[in-house]
């Protein structure tokens, strides 16, 4: 363990089933220590952890749930490494929906965590496990600021024509339905660091972030702020995701309950878990096998890849309406950062009209060439720069709440 500890935050994503934790220095990234819980309440139920660079390790800890799970990092991994536990001074939450109560990281306290049940209904899923988290994180780091960040925060700043349904007003007024997307946290990062690359303020880019993974989005994002972005009320709206469906005709919940007599709860789950490019490929709802599928000719892994990157160029193309000048495009994500097959197809939807221009070496080997840091994988002829940006999350999160940490 190295000896420039000084101080560090511990940032906590916690899953219905599973608590991903990370302890790093918020100043330049550096992770001390990385690890997971998974299988909660489980008999199989596991944590794995690594320090620094070393080797992983695995640990069998069946039924434990989310608190049982943070109390064996503090008693079990961190009790050997007391000045790495000593260094922590605060704890960041990443937290999937706010609703509209939040706008910014917030510190801990029972009314957010009220708020956050409030808004489970737009993600049952993942909001109720991030009450667990926080819940559990507090009972074992009990002398130290909590702080959640919210995915939705960074799109509290879209106008009422973007964000707004055109349903009854009362649905609005009273239940808050409207788009709140999703992975703002990283969109936020993205555009930061898409900037940095132009060499220009963030008050004057315009750009297009494409955050690429088992669920995906795209984000607006002019003068540092969200002017539009893919999902919607819940995560389930936008692009063809691994198994999600993206934006379709509602009508097809109607037509499924009604020739298949199915609940409402049974199209839900059909959409969520079942479409996309699962559904598509008819392989798996990861890129990696139907990139090799599509590499070997496959016709539906080919359809399921061509329709996601014409998805995902038509959300692009439209998004210069909200921007009028687009600066750089920027890909990331599990997808965004390692299928440069997805890149290309996007972008060649992108070049006759837009003029986007990719340089297919840079591309091809883009995570090779540049690293985590990223960089520009389009040709100097190109109208616009495409990127390719590992995204952060953890490191906005552990700056976020190292913010609420007083001297």
């Amino acid at each position: 363990m190295s000896n420039n500890i000084s101080k560090t935050v511990l940032v906590i994503n916690c899953g219905s089933s599973s608590v991903k934790f990370a302890i790093m220095d918020p100043n330049d990234g550096h992770v001390f220590l990385s690890g997971i819980a998974e299988a909660m309440n489980l008999p199989e139920a596991f944590i794995s952890w690594r320090f620094g660079d070393e080797d992983k390790t695995k640990v069998n800890i069946p039924g434990y749930n989310h608190q049982q799970a943070l109390a064996y990092l503090v008693e079990n991994i961190l009790s050997s490494h007391q000045e790495l536990l000593d260094s922590i001074v605060a704890c960041g939450h990443r937290i999937v929906h706010g609703a509209d109560y939040y706008s910014a990281p917030t510190l801990v306290d029972d009314e957010v965590v009220a708020n956050i049940e409030r808004a489970v209904p737009f993600a049952p899923l993942h909001n109720p496990a991030h009450i667990l988290g926080i819940n559990a994180a507090r009972a074992s780091f009990p002398n130290i600021p909590h702080v959640v960040v919210f995915d939705t925060a960074f799109h509290q700043t879209m106008p009422p024509v973007a964000y707004r349904f055109a349903i009854p007003e009362e649905y609005y007024t009273v239940d808050h339905l409207r788009r709140y997307g999703a992975h703002g946290t990283s969109h936020m990062y993205l555009s930061h660091e898409a900037a940095k690359l132009l060499g220009k303020p963030l008050e004057e880019t315009n750009v297009i972030t494409c955050h690429l993974g088992g669920g995906a989005s795209v984000c607006a994002v002019k003068g540092g702020k969200c002017m539009d972005t893919s999902m919607g009320l819940t995560p389930l709206d936008g692009l063809i995701m691994g198994t999600r469906s993206g934006s379709i005709d509602p009508s097809v919940v109607f037509y499924l309950c009604r020739k298949y007599n199915m609940q409402v709860t049974e199209a839900k789950d059909i959409l969520n878990k079942k479409s996309g490019l699962l559904a598509l490929s008819g392989v798996s709802s990861d890129m990696r096998p139907i990139c090799e599928g599509y590499e070997k000719g496959d016709e539906r892994c080919t359809l399921a890849i061509e329709a996601f990157s014409y998805r995902l160029a038509k959300f692009i193309a439209s998004y210069y309406v909200p921007l009028g000048r687009v600066d750089a495009i920027v890909f990331s994500g599990g997808i965004g950062e390692n299928c440069w097959e997805a890149r290309k197809i996007t972008c060649e939807y992108l070049r006759d009209s837009f003029g986007v221009e990719l340089d297919q070496e840079i591309n091809v080997g883009a995570l090779g060439r540049l690293g985590h840091e990223g960089g520009v994988i389009s040709t100097p002829a190109s109208r616009v720069k495409v990127m390719m940006i590992p995204t952060n999350e953890e490191l906005v999160i552990a700056q976020s709440a190292m913010k609420f940490v007083k001297d």
